[in-house]
Protein backbone atom coordinates (compact mmCIF):
# COMPACT_ATOMS: atom_id res chain seq x y z
CA UNK A 1 0.00 0.00 0.00
CA UNK A 2 2.04 3.53 -0.98
CA UNK A 3 1.90 5.99 1.99
CA UNK A 4 0.58 8.96 2.22
CA UNK A 5 2.77 11.88 2.94
CA UNK A 6 2.05 14.24 5.95
CA UNK A 7 3.44 17.38 7.18
CA UNK A 8 3.78 18.34 10.94
CA UNK A 9 2.59 21.69 12.22
CA UNK A 10 3.72 21.95 15.70
CA UNK A 11 1.48 19.45 16.70
CA UNK A 12 -1.32 18.96 14.01
CA UNK A 13 -0.64 17.23 10.61
CA UNK A 14 -1.31 17.75 6.91
CA UNK A 15 -1.76 14.70 4.89
CA UNK A 16 -1.75 14.29 1.08
CA UNK A 17 -0.72 12.18 -2.07
CA UNK A 18 1.93 9.70 -2.13
CA UNK A 19 5.27 9.67 -0.24
CA UNK A 20 8.38 9.18 -2.88
CA UNK A 21 11.70 8.05 -1.87
CA UNK A 22 14.16 10.53 -3.55
CA UNK A 23 17.39 9.32 -1.86
CA UNK A 24 17.76 5.74 -3.69
CA UNK A 25 17.96 8.12 -7.36
CA UNK A 26 20.39 10.74 -5.66
CA UNK A 27 24.38 10.36 -6.83
CA UNK A 28 23.39 7.50 -9.72
CA UNK A 29 24.99 9.31 -12.92
CA UNK A 30 25.67 8.06 -16.69
CA UNK A 31 29.57 8.96 -16.37
CA UNK A 32 32.17 10.98 -14.99
CA UNK A 33 32.08 14.54 -15.01
CA UNK A 34 36.15 14.62 -15.97
CA UNK A 35 36.11 13.16 -19.31
CA UNK A 36 37.91 12.87 -22.60
CA UNK A 37 37.41 16.84 -24.38
CA UNK A 38 39.02 18.04 -27.54
CA UNK A 39 42.06 16.53 -29.04
CA UNK A 40 44.14 15.29 -25.99
CA UNK A 41 42.86 17.64 -23.03
CA UNK A 42 40.81 16.15 -20.76
CA UNK A 43 36.94 18.18 -19.98
CA UNK A 44 34.71 18.67 -17.29
CA UNK A 45 30.96 18.35 -17.45
CA UNK A 46 27.98 17.26 -15.22
CA UNK A 47 26.92 13.55 -16.39
CA UNK A 48 23.00 13.07 -16.55
CA UNK A 49 21.73 12.39 -13.54
CA UNK A 50 19.57 13.43 -10.07
CA UNK A 51 21.14 15.78 -7.97
CA UNK A 52 20.72 18.02 -4.94
CA UNK A 53 22.97 21.16 -4.33
CA UNK A 54 25.99 19.29 -2.50
CA UNK A 55 26.20 16.65 -5.30
CA UNK A 56 27.12 19.49 -7.53
CA UNK A 57 29.71 21.09 -5.29
CA UNK A 58 31.14 17.53 -5.31
CA UNK A 59 31.64 17.27 -8.70
CA UNK A 60 32.79 21.43 -8.86
CA UNK A 61 35.78 20.52 -6.46
CA UNK A 62 37.21 18.57 -9.60
CA UNK A 63 37.94 21.62 -11.11
CA UNK A 64 39.11 23.22 -8.04
CA UNK A 65 41.95 20.97 -7.46
CA UNK A 66 42.67 20.87 -11.48
CA UNK A 67 43.60 24.08 -10.86
CA UNK A 68 45.82 23.78 -7.78
CA UNK A 69 47.51 20.94 -9.44
CA UNK A 70 48.14 23.49 -12.53
CA UNK A 71 49.22 26.18 -10.08
CA UNK A 72 52.17 24.10 -8.18
CA UNK A 73 54.28 25.81 -6.19
CA UNK A 74 53.63 27.98 -4.68
CA UNK A 75 50.47 27.72 -3.93
CA UNK A 76 50.97 24.31 -2.75
CA UNK A 77 47.51 22.81 -3.12
CA UNK A 78 46.22 25.75 -0.50
CA UNK A 79 42.48 26.51 -1.66
CA UNK A 80 42.26 29.47 0.31
CA UNK A 81 42.70 32.33 -2.17
CA UNK A 82 40.48 30.71 -4.96
CA UNK A 83 37.50 30.13 -2.67
CA UNK A 84 37.97 33.30 -0.77
CA UNK A 85 37.38 34.75 -4.04
CA UNK A 86 34.37 32.33 -4.52
CA UNK A 87 32.89 33.58 -0.76
CA UNK A 88 33.29 37.46 -2.24
CA UNK A 89 31.31 36.33 -5.49
CA UNK A 90 28.44 34.94 -4.01
CA UNK A 91 28.33 37.68 -1.64
CA UNK A 92 25.36 39.89 -2.43
CA UNK A 93 27.30 43.46 -2.05
CA UNK A 94 31.31 44.34 -2.35
CA UNK A 95 33.11 44.86 -5.85
CA UNK A 96 33.30 41.34 -7.25
CA UNK A 97 29.74 40.40 -5.99
CA UNK A 98 28.10 38.28 -8.95
CA UNK A 99 24.30 39.18 -7.75
CA UNK A 100 24.51 42.64 -6.04
CA UNK A 101 21.30 42.66 -4.03
CA UNK A 102 22.90 44.46 -0.79
CA UNK A 103 23.12 48.06 -2.09
CA UNK A 104 19.74 47.81 -3.94
CA UNK A 105 17.68 47.85 -0.50
CA UNK A 106 14.68 45.99 -1.85
CA UNK A 107 11.79 46.85 -0.17
CA UNK A 108 8.92 44.58 -1.80
CA UNK A 109 8.47 41.61 0.35
CA UNK A 110 9.49 39.09 -2.72
CA UNK A 111 13.04 41.05 -2.98
CA UNK A 112 14.12 40.99 0.84
CA UNK A 113 13.08 37.40 1.23
CA UNK A 114 15.35 36.43 -2.16
CA UNK A 115 17.87 38.65 -0.68
CA UNK A 116 18.16 36.57 2.60
CA UNK A 117 17.85 33.09 0.75
CA UNK A 118 20.83 34.26 -1.34
CA UNK A 119 22.87 35.49 1.68
CA UNK A 120 21.98 31.60 3.25
CA UNK A 121 22.71 29.75 0.21
CA UNK A 122 26.07 31.44 -0.68
CA UNK A 123 27.21 31.17 2.66
CA UNK A 124 26.78 27.45 2.75
CA UNK A 125 27.95 26.51 -0.56
CA UNK A 126 31.21 28.29 0.28
CA UNK A 127 31.25 26.22 3.40
CA UNK A 128 30.53 22.68 1.57
CA UNK A 129 33.37 23.58 -1.42
CA UNK A 130 36.04 24.31 1.51
CA UNK A 131 34.74 21.29 2.97
CA UNK A 132 34.72 18.80 0.86
CA UNK A 133 37.95 20.54 -0.84
CA UNK A 134 39.98 20.02 2.57
CA UNK A 135 38.81 15.63 2.17
CA UNK A 136 41.36 16.06 -1.54
CA UNK A 137 39.18 12.76 -2.47
CA UNK A 138 39.67 14.29 -6.06
CA UNK A 139 43.07 13.88 -5.77
CA UNK A 140 43.41 11.11 -4.21
CA UNK A 141 41.11 9.55 -7.31
CA UNK A 142 42.67 11.07 -10.33
CA UNK A 143 45.91 11.75 -9.38
CA UNK A 144 47.96 15.00 -10.48
CA UNK A 145 48.77 13.81 -14.00
CA UNK A 146 45.18 13.63 -14.98
CA UNK A 147 44.13 16.84 -13.33
CA UNK A 148 46.85 18.48 -14.52
CA UNK A 149 45.55 17.78 -18.39
CA UNK A 150 42.35 19.30 -17.59
CA UNK A 151 41.79 22.39 -19.96
CA UNK A 152 38.80 23.87 -21.87
CA UNK A 153 37.12 26.79 -23.11
CA UNK A 154 34.91 28.58 -20.01
CA UNK A 155 31.94 30.66 -22.53
CA UNK A 156 31.61 33.63 -20.18
CA UNK A 157 31.10 37.26 -19.52
CA UNK A 158 33.99 36.76 -16.69
CA UNK A 159 33.63 36.89 -13.14
CA UNK A 160 35.54 39.76 -11.13
CA UNK A 161 38.41 38.57 -8.88
CA UNK A 162 39.65 39.68 -5.36
CA UNK A 163 43.49 40.89 -5.76
CA UNK A 164 44.72 37.57 -4.17
CA UNK A 165 42.92 35.96 -7.06
CA UNK A 166 44.06 37.76 -9.62
CA UNK A 167 48.01 37.69 -9.05
CA UNK A 168 47.54 33.81 -8.47
CA UNK A 169 45.02 32.84 -11.19
CA UNK A 170 47.60 35.50 -13.83
CA UNK A 171 51.31 34.69 -11.43
CA UNK A 172 54.21 32.65 -12.51
CA UNK A 173 52.30 29.05 -12.86
CA UNK A 174 48.83 30.41 -13.49
CA UNK A 175 47.81 31.94 -17.05
CA UNK A 176 44.69 31.71 -19.18
CA UNK A 177 44.40 27.81 -18.65
CA UNK A 178 43.96 28.17 -15.05
CA UNK A 179 41.82 30.86 -15.50
CA UNK A 180 39.45 28.90 -17.71
CA UNK A 181 39.30 26.36 -15.09
CA UNK A 182 38.73 29.33 -12.19
CA UNK A 183 35.74 31.05 -14.44
CA UNK A 184 33.97 27.80 -15.07
CA UNK A 185 34.27 26.99 -11.33
CA UNK A 186 33.10 30.49 -10.25
CA UNK A 187 30.15 30.96 -13.16
CA UNK A 188 28.27 26.88 -11.91
CA UNK A 189 28.69 28.02 -8.43
CA UNK A 190 26.60 31.21 -9.41
CA UNK A 191 24.13 29.27 -11.82
CA UNK A 192 24.01 27.00 -8.85
CA UNK A 193 22.81 29.27 -6.09
CA UNK A 194 20.72 31.56 -8.59
CA UNK A 195 18.72 28.76 -9.22
CA UNK A 196 18.11 27.46 -5.66
CA UNK A 197 17.19 30.93 -4.44
CA UNK A 198 13.19 30.35 -4.67
CA UNK A 199 13.55 27.40 -2.21
CA UNK A 200 13.29 27.93 1.57
CA UNK A 201 14.84 23.97 1.71
CA UNK A 202 17.12 24.29 -1.00
CA UNK A 203 19.56 22.19 0.31
CA UNK A 204 16.82 19.03 -0.31
CA UNK A 205 15.70 20.14 -3.59
CA UNK A 206 15.90 17.23 -6.12
CA UNK A 207 16.58 18.59 -10.01
CA UNK A 208 17.53 16.94 -13.18
CA UNK A 209 20.70 17.47 -14.78
CA UNK A 210 20.41 16.51 -18.40
CA UNK A 211 23.84 16.37 -20.61
CA UNK A 212 23.57 18.99 -23.68
CA UNK A 213 26.26 19.61 -26.60
CA UNK A 214 25.58 23.76 -26.10
CA UNK A 215 25.78 23.74 -21.91
CA UNK A 216 27.93 22.44 -19.60
CA UNK A 217 27.25 22.07 -16.20
CA UNK A 218 24.24 24.11 -15.28
CA UNK A 219 24.56 26.12 -18.17
CA UNK A 220 21.56 24.83 -19.34
CA UNK A 221 19.67 27.57 -16.87
CA UNK A 222 20.90 30.41 -18.36
CA UNK A 223 17.69 31.80 -20.42
CA UNK A 224 15.79 31.21 -17.53
CA UNK A 225 17.91 32.75 -14.89
CA UNK A 226 18.45 36.13 -17.10
CA UNK A 227 14.70 36.53 -17.13
CA UNK A 228 14.47 35.88 -13.39
CA UNK A 229 16.86 38.34 -12.69
CA UNK A 230 15.72 41.00 -14.57
CA UNK A 231 12.73 40.90 -12.64
CA UNK A 232 14.27 40.47 -9.43
CA UNK A 233 16.82 43.68 -10.16
CA UNK A 234 13.82 45.43 -11.76
CA UNK A 235 11.57 44.90 -8.60
CA UNK A 236 8.97 43.50 -11.20
CA UNK A 237 9.16 40.22 -9.12
CA UNK A 238 5.88 38.60 -8.77
CA UNK A 239 4.78 34.86 -6.98
CA UNK A 240 4.21 33.29 -10.38
CA UNK A 241 7.31 34.82 -11.52
CA UNK A 242 9.03 32.76 -8.88
CA UNK A 243 6.99 29.67 -9.45
CA UNK A 244 7.73 29.77 -13.17
CA UNK A 245 11.70 30.15 -12.87
CA UNK A 246 11.28 26.99 -10.17
CA UNK A 247 9.72 24.94 -12.93
CA UNK A 248 12.42 25.60 -15.39
CA UNK A 249 15.27 24.64 -12.37
CA UNK A 250 13.99 21.29 -11.90
CA UNK A 251 12.97 21.01 -15.20
CA UNK A 252 9.75 20.31 -15.00
CA UNK A 253 8.98 21.12 -19.03
CA UNK A 254 5.97 23.10 -17.65
CA UNK A 255 4.74 26.39 -19.84
CA UNK A 256 2.13 27.65 -17.44
CA UNK A 257 2.55 28.56 -14.19
CA UNK A 258 0.10 28.41 -10.93
CA UNK A 259 0.50 29.10 -7.44
CA UNK A 260 2.73 25.76 -7.32
CA UNK A 261 3.20 22.33 -9.28
CA UNK A 262 3.83 19.01 -9.27
CA UNK A 263 7.17 17.42 -11.28
CA UNK A 264 8.66 14.12 -11.29
CA UNK A 265 10.58 14.38 -8.07
CA UNK A 266 8.11 15.81 -5.84
CA UNK A 267 5.49 18.44 -5.38
CA UNK A 268 7.10 22.54 -5.33
CA UNK A 269 4.01 24.51 -2.81
CA UNK A 270 4.58 28.07 -1.35
CA UNK A 271 6.60 27.56 1.86
CA UNK A 272 4.14 28.75 4.20
CA UNK A 273 2.79 25.18 4.13
CA UNK A 274 3.24 23.59 7.01
CA UNK A 275 4.66 26.64 8.74
CA UNK A 276 3.29 29.17 11.65
CA UNK A 277 1.16 31.36 9.28
CA UNK A 278 2.41 34.56 11.51
CA UNK A 279 6.07 34.18 10.56
CA UNK A 280 6.29 32.07 6.83
CA UNK A 281 8.13 33.51 4.13
CA UNK A 282 4.99 34.87 2.15
CA UNK A 283 6.74 34.60 -1.50
CA UNK A 284 9.43 31.10 -1.25
CA UNK A 285 8.65 27.86 -2.18
CA UNK A 286 9.39 24.57 -0.59
CA UNK A 287 9.88 21.07 -2.13
CA UNK A 288 7.96 18.57 -0.76
CA UNK A 289 8.59 14.88 -1.16
CA UNK A 290 5.12 13.78 -2.76
CA UNK A 291 3.17 12.85 -5.86
CA UNK A 292 0.39 14.79 -5.64
CA UNK A 293 -1.55 13.39 -8.37
CA UNK A 294 -1.07 10.44 -9.98
CA UNK A 295 -3.23 8.36 -12.87
CA UNK A 296 -4.52 5.53 -11.34
CA UNK A 297 -4.73 3.50 -14.39
CA UNK A 298 -1.45 3.22 -15.84
CA UNK A 299 0.31 5.05 -12.33
CA UNK A 300 2.06 7.47 -14.75
CA UNK A 301 3.20 10.68 -12.97
CA UNK A 302 3.07 14.16 -15.12
CA UNK A 303 4.09 17.47 -14.69
CA UNK A 304 0.95 19.87 -13.30
CA UNK A 305 0.50 23.39 -12.76
CA UNK A 306 -2.04 23.68 -9.46
CA UNK A 307 -4.80 26.84 -10.38
CA UNK A 308 -6.29 29.00 -8.37
CA UNK A 309 -9.73 28.29 -8.33
CA UNK A 310 -10.73 32.16 -8.78
CA UNK A 311 -7.71 33.52 -11.21
CA UNK A 312 -9.39 36.87 -9.61
CA UNK A 313 -10.04 36.82 -6.16
CA UNK A 314 -11.99 39.98 -6.76
CA UNK A 315 -14.56 38.55 -9.38
CA UNK A 316 -14.94 35.46 -6.50
CA UNK A 317 -18.31 35.11 -5.31
CA UNK A 318 -18.69 36.90 -1.51
CA UNK A 319 -20.73 36.78 1.00
CA UNK A 320 -21.27 38.95 4.12
CA UNK A 321 -20.54 38.11 7.42
CA UNK A 322 -22.88 40.10 8.83
CA UNK A 323 -22.79 41.21 12.39
CA UNK A 324 -21.98 38.09 14.80
CA UNK A 325 -22.03 38.65 18.30
CA UNK A 326 -22.35 42.25 19.12
CA UNK A 327 -19.04 43.13 21.76
CA UNK A 328 -16.67 45.63 22.24
CA UNK A 329 -12.62 45.97 22.77
CA UNK A 330 -13.74 44.70 26.90
CA UNK A 331 -15.36 41.32 25.56
CA UNK A 332 -12.77 40.13 23.61
CA UNK A 333 -12.35 36.60 24.01
CA UNK A 334 -9.29 35.73 27.12
CA UNK A 335 -5.88 35.53 25.20
CA UNK A 336 -4.34 31.91 25.47
CA UNK A 337 -7.49 29.91 25.26
CA UNK A 338 -6.80 26.75 23.13
CA UNK A 339 -8.57 23.85 21.71
CA UNK A 340 -7.30 20.80 19.64
CA UNK A 341 -9.63 20.38 16.88
CA UNK A 342 -9.07 20.06 14.06
CA UNK A 343 -5.56 17.89 14.36
CA UNK A 344 -5.66 17.30 10.85
CA UNK A 345 -5.96 18.74 7.42
CA UNK A 346 -6.20 16.76 3.89
CA UNK A 347 -5.15 18.00 0.50
CA UNK A 348 -7.40 17.04 -2.02
CA UNK A 349 -7.32 17.50 -5.80
CA UNK A 350 -9.74 18.15 -8.38
CA UNK A 351 -8.71 17.95 -11.47
CA UNK A 352 -11.27 18.83 -14.41
CA UNK A 353 -11.47 20.86 -17.88
CA UNK A 354 -7.56 20.25 -18.35
CA UNK A 355 -6.66 22.25 -15.09
CA UNK A 356 -6.05 20.79 -11.86
CA UNK A 357 -7.04 22.81 -8.07
CA UNK A 358 -6.17 21.47 -4.73
CA UNK A 359 -8.71 22.32 -1.71
CA UNK A 360 -7.73 22.25 1.88
CA UNK A 361 -9.97 20.13 3.96
CA UNK A 362 -11.08 20.59 7.91
CA UNK A 363 -13.55 18.76 9.47
CA UNK A 364 -14.95 20.23 12.35
CA UNK A 365 -18.26 19.73 14.72
CA UNK A 366 -18.83 16.97 12.58
CA UNK A 367 -19.18 18.84 9.32
CA UNK A 368 -15.94 18.70 6.62
CA UNK A 369 -15.36 22.20 5.21
CA UNK A 370 -12.71 23.53 2.44
CA UNK A 371 -11.16 26.00 0.85
CA UNK A 372 -9.08 26.75 -2.14
CA UNK A 373 -4.98 25.81 -1.08
CA UNK A 374 -4.26 28.86 -3.69
CA UNK A 375 -6.40 31.38 -1.69
CA UNK A 376 -5.31 30.23 1.06
CA UNK A 377 -1.46 30.95 -0.15
CA UNK A 378 -3.09 34.17 -1.55
CA UNK A 379 -4.58 35.25 1.82
CA UNK A 380 -1.36 34.61 3.71
CA UNK A 381 0.50 37.23 0.87
CA UNK A 382 -1.94 39.82 1.61
CA UNK A 383 -2.05 39.46 4.89
CA UNK A 384 -1.17 42.59 7.99
CA UNK A 385 0.17 42.29 10.99
CA UNK A 386 -0.16 44.50 13.68
CA UNK A 387 1.43 47.43 13.58
CA UNK A 388 0.51 50.91 15.11
CA UNK A 389 0.85 54.34 14.45
CA UNK A 390 0.11 56.02 17.81
CA UNK A 391 -3.17 56.97 16.42
CA UNK A 392 -5.83 53.50 18.03
CA UNK A 393 -8.22 55.79 19.65
CA UNK A 394 -9.26 57.82 16.12
CA UNK A 395 -9.17 54.33 14.70
CA UNK A 396 -12.22 52.83 16.99
CA UNK A 397 -14.19 55.82 16.93
CA UNK A 398 -14.33 55.55 13.27
CA UNK A 399 -15.14 51.71 13.55
CA UNK A 400 -17.74 51.63 16.00
CA UNK A 401 -19.05 48.51 15.52
CA UNK A 402 -16.96 45.53 17.08
CA UNK A 403 -18.08 41.92 16.28
CA UNK A 404 -16.99 38.52 17.60
CA UNK A 405 -17.51 35.49 15.33
CA UNK A 406 -17.00 31.61 15.39
CA UNK A 407 -15.00 29.95 12.94
CA UNK A 408 -17.80 27.37 12.00
CA UNK A 409 -19.89 29.65 11.05
CA UNK A 410 -17.15 32.20 8.68
CA UNK A 411 -16.51 28.36 6.43
CA UNK A 412 -20.07 27.85 6.32
CA UNK A 413 -20.35 30.62 4.16
CA UNK A 414 -20.36 30.44 0.41
CA UNK A 415 -17.46 32.12 -1.52
CA UNK A 416 -14.97 34.19 0.28
CA UNK A 417 -15.78 36.03 3.30
CA UNK A 418 -16.51 39.74 3.90
CA UNK A 419 -18.54 42.45 5.51
CA UNK A 420 -19.81 46.22 4.88
CA UNK A 421 -17.97 47.67 7.85
CA UNK A 422 -16.77 47.69 11.68
CA UNK A 423 -13.93 45.16 12.94
CA UNK A 424 -14.77 41.33 13.43
CA UNK A 425 -13.28 39.26 15.02
CA UNK A 426 -12.32 35.26 14.77
CA UNK A 427 -10.78 33.18 17.20
CA UNK A 428 -9.14 30.18 16.26
CA UNK A 429 -7.99 28.91 19.84
CA UNK A 430 -4.69 29.00 18.43
CA UNK A 431 -5.08 26.09 16.33
CA UNK A 432 -2.79 26.65 13.13
CA UNK A 433 -4.47 24.70 11.09
CA UNK A 434 -7.61 27.00 11.51
CA UNK A 435 -5.96 30.20 10.59
CA UNK A 436 -4.44 28.72 7.20
CA UNK A 437 -8.03 27.99 6.25
CA UNK A 438 -9.41 31.15 7.61
CA UNK A 439 -6.53 32.83 5.11
CA UNK A 440 -7.95 30.78 2.32
CA UNK A 441 -12.10 31.87 3.37
CA UNK A 442 -11.28 35.49 3.75
CA UNK A 443 -11.45 38.18 1.23
CA UNK A 444 -7.84 39.07 1.08
CA UNK A 445 -8.11 43.00 1.94
CA UNK A 446 -7.82 44.04 5.60
CA UNK A 447 -6.89 40.50 7.33
CA UNK A 448 -4.54 41.07 10.35
CA UNK A 449 -3.36 38.08 11.87
CA UNK A 450 -3.07 38.51 15.59
CA UNK A 451 0.01 36.63 17.92
CA UNK A 452 -1.34 37.16 21.88
CA UNK A 453 -4.37 39.62 21.48
CA UNK A 454 -3.24 41.30 24.59
CA UNK A 455 -4.51 45.27 24.78
CA UNK A 456 -1.08 46.36 22.95
CA UNK A 457 -1.32 44.00 19.90
CA UNK A 458 -5.14 44.92 19.61
CA UNK A 459 -4.17 48.21 19.68
CA UNK A 460 -1.84 48.52 17.48
CA UNK A 461 -4.48 46.34 14.85
CA UNK A 462 -7.04 48.91 15.07
CA UNK A 463 -4.63 50.91 12.88
CA UNK A 464 -2.86 48.40 10.70
CA UNK A 465 -3.51 47.40 7.60
CA UNK A 466 -5.25 49.96 5.24
CA UNK A 467 -6.48 51.76 8.30
CA UNK A 468 -10.28 52.44 7.04
CA UNK A 469 -12.89 50.01 5.80
CA UNK A 470 -13.98 46.73 7.12
CA UNK A 471 -11.48 44.65 9.15
CA UNK A 472 -11.31 41.51 10.30
CA UNK A 473 -8.93 40.14 12.95
CA UNK A 474 -7.67 36.68 13.14
CA UNK A 475 -7.30 35.66 16.72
Amino acid sequence: MMQKYQLTLKDKQIVWGTAVDIESLIGKYSGDSIRQGVNTALDWNLPAGIYRAKEVVVELDKLLEAMLVQLGEPVKGDPTVLLDSLQANLAISGRVSALPLGPLALEDKAGAELTAQAVRIGEQLVSWAREINAQKRVLAQYGPETLGAMEFRSHCYGHALIPEAIAQAFGPTGGPRVMQLYNEYLHQFVLLRDALLPFANWEQVPFEVKEYTEFKGLRFLEPAREVFLTQLLGKKLTHKSIVQYAQSVVSSGLSTAGYGFQYHLGTVLPAGLGEAAGTAARYLLKWHPVHTIRTEETQALAAVAFDYEYADYYAAPRSEAGAGTPGSKDTLPIPGEHYDQPSVARLLPNTEDDRTTLRFSLEMEGREFTVDLGQLFRGHRFLYRPQGNGNAEAAIVKRTLISLHQVVDIFSFAGLVTNTDGIHFIPTGGNELVVWALLGKLYPENVVLLDKGDQEELEAAYVSGKGFGTQFLVL
